[in-house]
């Protein structure tokens, strides 16, 4: 094989997109999580400190970003280890978030 027909089967492979453009990303994607997560940690513990409960809404949007990273990733790659993971945040967003929702609906003033 000649140093051509590695590049167009290297091409073919990555579709025309830059591996190191796609390792950026997802090393962007990891860091975005990491950033979400401490923000919601230290909005979750300032809240429960000054006698505000827990606000579950945040959770789930937190764990939402993960759930939707390992839809895709199942949907891409097709692995049972990323359905698992994917249906296991589906549950943990879908119990938070009808958590929060009663929470505002048993609390409502107006209802």
């Amino acid at each position: 094989m000649n140093k051509d027909e590695i590049l167009a089967k290297s091409r073919a492979e990555n579709k025309n997109k830059d591996v190191y453009e796609q390792e950026v990303l997802k090393q962007a994607s990891r860091s975005a999580v990491v950033v979400q997560m401490s923000f919601a940690t230290l909005f979750f513990v300032t809240q429960i400190m000054t006698g505000g409960g827990i606000n579950w809404g945040l959770w789930a949007i937190v764990f939402s970003a993960n759930m939707t990273i390992n839809w895709v990733k199942y949907i891409k790659l097709r692995r049972n280890y990323e359905l698992l993971i994917a249906i296991s945040y589906t549950v943990l967003v879908l119990v938070m978030s009808g958590y929060y929702i009663y929470n505002l609906i048993t609390s409502s003033t107006i209802l």
